[in-house]
């Protein structure tokens, strides 16, 4: 027979604390570290005969279109594992329901809202570009190493990343940090959390990294002002979906202003 719950499980009551929090979050950044090795690992050795050392293969391997696709790839099972754990946590083992506490109602924000948000953040993605120039980073270079990289890109940041990453930042984390901590502080410790993780992918593009913070911060407040997560997921899933339809199409839009390139980058 299933346990009754000891106290009502609300997104702003949850039936973890901080601790638990951190961890799921900790087991989330592993994971994406983790994956992409040991879908490179079986590569590495099968196509060069063992695991060879030194800055030169570093650099080969990662110009390797093949040994790029399968780090792409390998986000998905980090993705699937991540949710896993965050649904034990929040959860706790089928003793909660999992929408309801993290809270799966629209909490007051409407259409026009998002829509509000989309023009806001592509005015303010030309205008950060007009000052601050994007520069080279991780994300451009797996994205002209082949089109199924873009392809594969496209459909992580549309479909799992949203969900995971909502899931263990807006979600287990703000949750419990707001009652640790007060919504405030947890606002400022989850926007960032979100955006340093985020640092070796985007470095050193300075515009990209701060329109991911002004993101971040965005999803944040939603989250804290909302008081549900679905709000967040939804905002979170039209933009990436937005940046996904413009990667797709982007071979004809090679006259298309430089702002675009900018918003190109910001997959979460």
């Amino acid at each position: 027979m299933q346990a009754v719950p000891d106290h009502p499980a609300l997104p702003d009551n949850p039936p973890w604390n901080s601790f638990i929090a951190i961890v799921v979050w900790l087991s989330s950044v592993f994971a994406i570290i983790l994956f992409p090795l040991l879908f490179l690992v079986p590569y590495v050795i099968s196509t060069h005969g063992g695991v060879p050392q030194g800055d030169d293969f570093a650099e080969a391997l990662q110009k390797d279109p093949t040994a790029i696709m399968l780090q792409v790839l390998a986000v998905f099972p980090a993705h699937a594992l991540t949710l896993v754990i965050a649904w034990f946590a929040v959860t706790r083992a089928r003793k909660y329901s999992f929408t309801k506490t993290l809270g799966w109602t629209m909490g007051g924000v409407v259409w026009w809202h998002y829509v509000l948000f989309m023009l806001c953040f592509f005015a303010l993605a030309g205008a950060v570009n007009y000052f601050v120039p994007e520069q080279e980073n991780e994300l451009i270079r797996v994205l002209r190493s082949s089109r199924t990289a873009v392809v594969l890109v496209a459909i992580m940041a549309t479909f799992t990343a949203p969900l995971v990453e909502e899931v263990v930042y807006r979600g287990v984390l703000y949750s419990a940090f707001q009652r640790t901590f007060g919504p405030a502080l947890a606002v400022v410790a989850v926007t960032v959390l979100f955006a340093l993780v985020h640092v070796p992918q985007y470095y050193p593009s300075v515009s990209t990294m701060l329109l991911l913070t002004v993101l971040s911060l965005t999803l944040t407040l939603i989250r804290a002002r909302s008081g549900n997560l679905l709000p967040c997921i939804v905002l979170h899933t039209v933009f990436n979906a937005a940046q996904s339809a413009l990667l797709l199409i982007e071979p004809s839009l090679q006259q298309a202003p430089p702002e675009v390139g900018v918003v190109l980058n910001l997959f979460k």
